[in-house]
C-alpha cells in the first residue's frame, strides 16, 4: 500500500471525537485503502489489533451483517465498557436500517466509528436525520498528480521535466484512480478495468438504489454530460439534445438521472459564484468527471478537448484543497474557478498556452476586472514563466500540482 498521508492526518486529526467518520467517493478511489493506512496509523500510536474491529459489507462472509439488528449485535458482543475501540465498516449502504445501528452503537462513547459509502445518498437521506450534526465527512477523490508519481515509483524531486511532461498526459489520458498505475500500458487491459468500474457504479451504485431501468438512456446522459465538461450546461439543454436525437424524454427524468450520476460521485456538479454580487447562481454550473480516465469509455483514444481535460484535473485538485469550489461569473466575464476557504477567496483561470499575446490579454482580461486584493493565479503549461502580471501570478500547471499539494 502506498501512503495517501493527506487522508490519513485528516482521519487522525479526529481520532476519539465523538463524530463518526464518514469517507465518501466513488467505487475504487482507494477509501478502504485508506482506512487500512490508518489502521496502520493506529497500531504505531499503540493501538492494539484487538481493539479494532473491520468489517467490509461487500464481502459475502460478512452477509448476515447487512442487517442491522445483526450488524449491532455483532460489534457489540466484540467490545467493552472498560476500554476504546475503533469500529470500521465499509460499504455502509450495503446494510438496510443501518442508520438505526450507527445511531445506537454512537451511544457508546467508547466507540471511535468510521464508515464508507460509495454514494451520497445515505448522507442525504435518514443518516442525516438520525445524526444531524453528529458526524464529519472526508471525501476521498482519486489520485492527485503527486500521489500518482509516487504509486508510479518516482520521486518528483528526481524527475526530469520530458518525463514529467509524458506522465501528465498519463495521467490525463489513463486515469487518476489508484489502480491504474499497476496496469502498465496495456490499452485493452486499462480498457477492461475502467469500463469494469464504470459498469459497477452504474449498476450498483445508479440502476439498483434508484430504481433507474432504462440502462441505455442512463449511458447516453453520460456521454452528453461527458461531451461537454468545462462548458455550462443545464438539465434542459442535456434534455433538449436527447430529444434532437429522438429520445422522448421529460426533464424531470433527466433531473433524476443526473442527480443519481452526481450522487454516485461519477460527477460534481460546480455552481456558478457571481464575484460583484457576492452569491451563489443556481443556473449554468458546469458538471465535472471524477476520473478523466473514464471519459476513454465513451471517446475511445480521441484527445480533442484536452483543454477542458486538463480544467477537469485542475478542478479536481482545488476540490482536494479547499472546501468550496466555484465557477466565477463577474458581469458578463467568465473565471474559469473561483474557491472560497477561512483565509478569504482565490480566483484561478486555466490555459493551455498564452505565449500568444492576444490570448494573454484575453485570458487575463476577466481577472483584471477584479478590483479586489484577493490572490489571482492564471495556470497553463508553458515552460517559460511570465511571472507577475499586473498582480497575477502565473504558474505552470505541473509544478503548480506538484507544489501546492
Amino acid at each position: 500500500m502506498f501512503a495517501r498521508d493527506s487522508y490519513v492526518n485528516m482521519l487522525a486529526k479526529w481520532q476519539d471525537k465523538h463524530v463518526i467518520k464518514v469517507a465518501t467517493g466513488m467505487r475504487r478511489v482507494g477509501k478502504s485503502t485508506v482506512f487500512m493506512l490508518y489502521i496502520k496509523y493506529l497500531h504505531s500510536v499503540g493501538v492494539s489489533d484487538n481493539n479494532i474491529i473491520y468489517i467490509n459489507l461487500e464481502d459475502m462472509a460478512n452477509e448476515q451483517l447487512c442487517e442491522y439488528h445483526n450488524l449491532h449485535k455483532y460489534i457489540l458482543d466484540k467490545v467493552n465498557n472498560n476500554e476504546r475501540f475503533y469500529i470500521f465498516i465499509d460499504e455502509i449502504q450495503q446494510c438496510s436500517g443501518f442508520e438505526r445501528a450507527i445511531d445506537s452503537l454512537f451511544l457508546n462513547e467508547n466507540l471511535d466509528i468510521y464508515i464508507t459509502g460509495s454514494n451520497a445518498y445515505f448522507l442525504s437521506g435518514e443518516l442525516a436525520t438520525y445524526l444531524s450534526g453528529r458526524y464529519v465527512t472526508i471525501h476521498i477523490t482519486p489520485l492527485s498528480f503527486d500521489e500518482y508519481l509516487t504509486f508510479c515509483g518516482f520521486d518528483k524531486n528526481d524527475v526530469a521535466a520530458n518525463t514529467y511532461s509524458l506522465l501528465f498526459r498519463k495521467y490525463l489520458y489513463k486515469g487518476q484512480l489508484p489502480y491504474i498505475p499497476f496496469l502498465g500500458d496495456d490499452e485493452q487491459t486499462l480498457q477492461g478495468y475502467l469500463e469494469g468500474v464504470y459498469n459497477t457504479v452504474i449498476m450498483k451504485d445508479i440502476a439498483a438504489r434508484c430504481d433507474i431501468t432504462d440502462i441505455n438512456l442512463l449511458n447516453r446522459i453520460v456521454r452528453t454530460m461527458v461531451s461537454n465538461i468545462g462548458s455550462p450546461i443545464s438539465v434542459k439543454r442535456i434534455t433538449d439534445t436527447l430529444i434532437s436525437a429522438g429520445r422522448k424524454i421529460s426533464g424531470n427524468t433527466v433531473q433524476r438521472y443526473v442527480q443519481a450520476l452526481c450522487d454516485s460521485y461519477i460527477f460534481y456538479e460546480v455552481p456558478r459564484f457571481d464575484i460583484r454580487g457576492n452569491e451563489c447562481l443556481k443556473t449554468n454550473g458546469k458538471y465535472y468527471l471524477v476520473d478523466t480516465g473514464l471519459r476513454q469509455i465513451m471517446f475511445g483514444g480521441k484527445n480533442d478537448d484536452f483543454g477542458h481535460i486538463v480544467e477537469n484535473i485542475i478542478y479536481l485538485e482545488l476540490r482536494r484543497r479547499y472546501n468550496e469550489v466555484y465557477i466565477g461569473k463577474y458581469d458578463d466575464n467568465e473565471i474559469d474557478f473561483v474557491v472560497r476557504s477561512d483565509d478569504g477567496v482565490e480566483y484561478y483561470q486555466i490555459c493551455s498556452t498564452i505565449v500568444d499575446e492576444q490570448t494573454r490579454l484575453r485570458e487575463l482580461s476577466p481577472l483584471k476586472m477584479i478590483r479586489d486584493n484577493y490572490p489571482k493565479y492564471i495556470l497553463t503549461l508553458d515552460d517559460i514563466h511570465f511571472g507577475d502580471l499586473s498582480g497575477i501570478q502565473h504558474c505552470n500547471i505541473i509544478q503548480w500540482l506538484l507544489c501546492n499539494s
